[in-house]
């Protein structure tokens, strides 16, 4: 059963390194009674890298390296190979070769995949808190929410929650309806983080009937009734009022052209008239 060391190094915290070596390690008997693996991770000067030469050489180890920073890569690999010590660049001989098929920079930013993994996670995120507060569920979610869409039924309210949940704004959206009255801590929220959608009578009719239609339902219902339709709208209209947030139209716009709009109010690029 053989004995070996390996030090991962890397500019970052070396999860990609000691993933490599834990997998390759894995198809070989070593003697695992003490430490096989070192990981030295954010290596940012000479003087790191010369830390871990010195260490390897003491330890008679092997180096895996994922080093973005051309300078410091050049470095380590000129070190290494003045020292006779076993080393694998994992990342670089890839680099290059994207770099060349590409025909663009590299970002040369260490750590750049766990800045995209918690972009991942924070979409995940805001698409679950979209599915939990849907349709006013729980009025918990107000405060937390970036955007409060509110509007009456058939507006895209629950559409443009997930829309906007994959580019990762937490989604909140609030249902007007004459006889249910909203909940308190709708008139606390900033209203600057709230948009009412707004829609014509007439675009609202076609709608609701179409919708009935696809239920197996009669389009004469008082859901799609110009009476009721108008009393909904009325009531949205004295809802936002009270509440002094902006109105988006949505009559005519499609679900990325209105969610557009609305990320633009919400990050304060442009100002969306009632």
């Amino acid at each position: 059963m053989s004995k070996l060391k390996v030090i991962v190094a890397s500019d970052s915290v070396g999860e990609t390194g000691e993933l490599v070596a834990k997998a390759c390690l894995s198809q070989f008997n070593i003697d695992e009674s003490g430490e096989v693996l070192i990981r030295y991770p954010y290596i940012e000067t000479e003087e790191h890298v010369d830390d871990v030469v010195d260490l390897a050489k003491s330890k008679n180890a092997i180096v895996v390296f994922t080093i973005i920073t051309p300078d410091l890569r050049k470095y380590i690999q000129k070190e290494l190979k003045s020292e006779e010590i076993p080393s694998v660049d994992i990342m670089g001989p890839l680099m290059n070769v994207l770099e060349g098929k590409t025909e663009e920079q590299p970002y040369y930013e260490p750590g750049r995949v766990h800045k995209l993994d918690e972009d991942y996670f924070k979409k995940i995120e805001a698409i679950e808190f979209a599915v939990k507060y849907d349709d006013g569920k729980d009025a918990g979610g107000l405060d937390k929410a970036d955007i409060v869409l509110i509007g009456v039924s058939r507006t895209s309210k629950t559409p443009l929650s997930q829309f906007l949940a994959l580019k990762k704004y937490k989604v909140m959206n609030v249902p007007l309806v004459p006889e249910v009255v909203p909940p308190k801590e709708l008139f606390g929220v900033d209203p600057k983080k709230c948009v009412g959608l707004k829609i014509n009578p007439q675009t609202l009719n076609k709608i609701r009937k179409e919708r009935l239609t696809q239920l197996g339902l009669k389009d004469t219902a008082s859901y799609a009734n110009d009476k009721r339709i108008q009393e909904e709208l009325d009531y949205f209209n004295k809802i936002i009022s009270k509440i002094g947030c902006p109105v988006i139209d949505v009559s005519e716009m499609a679900i990325e052209e209105t969610a557009n709009e609305i990320m633009k109010y919400v990050d304060g690029r442009i100002d969306v008239k009632g």
